[in-house]
């Protein structure tokens, strides 16, 4: 999948629990259970805002990557269609006539 780059995950020990509330509820819940997650650190990261925007922003990017290319390749091929009289169901129109008139 060309084209296509992976963002860069900073080093976790950048980050704090603590800096992220819907963590830091997990980090409570986990603990008045009697269990810790060493690992919670290494998800702080996904919240940066800043970095990779909210959760909403992030689902628009990955519905509508690649709509305008896309768009644009519909509207060219749309076009090439009708400059060259090009009919899928029965082949090129020679004089407003396709293929299938009763000619075998």
């Amino acid at each position: 999948m060309g084209g296509h780059h992976m963002p860069k995950v900073p080093d976790a020990s950048i980050y704090r629990v603590e800096d992220v509330p819907e963590l830091l509820e997990v980090q409570k819940s986990l603990s008045r259970q009697g269990l810790r997650d060493p690992w919670l650190r290494n998800e702080v990261w996904r919240y940066d805002v800043k970095q990779f925007g909210t959760h909403r922003q992030r689902l628009m990017t990955v519905l509508f990557r690649g709509f305008g290319i896309g768009f644009a390749a519909f509207l060219a091929t749309i076009g090439i269609e009708k400059a060259f009289n090009i009919d899928y169901t029965g082949g090129r129109h020679a004089h407003g006539h396709g293929h299938d008139e009763g000619h075998h």
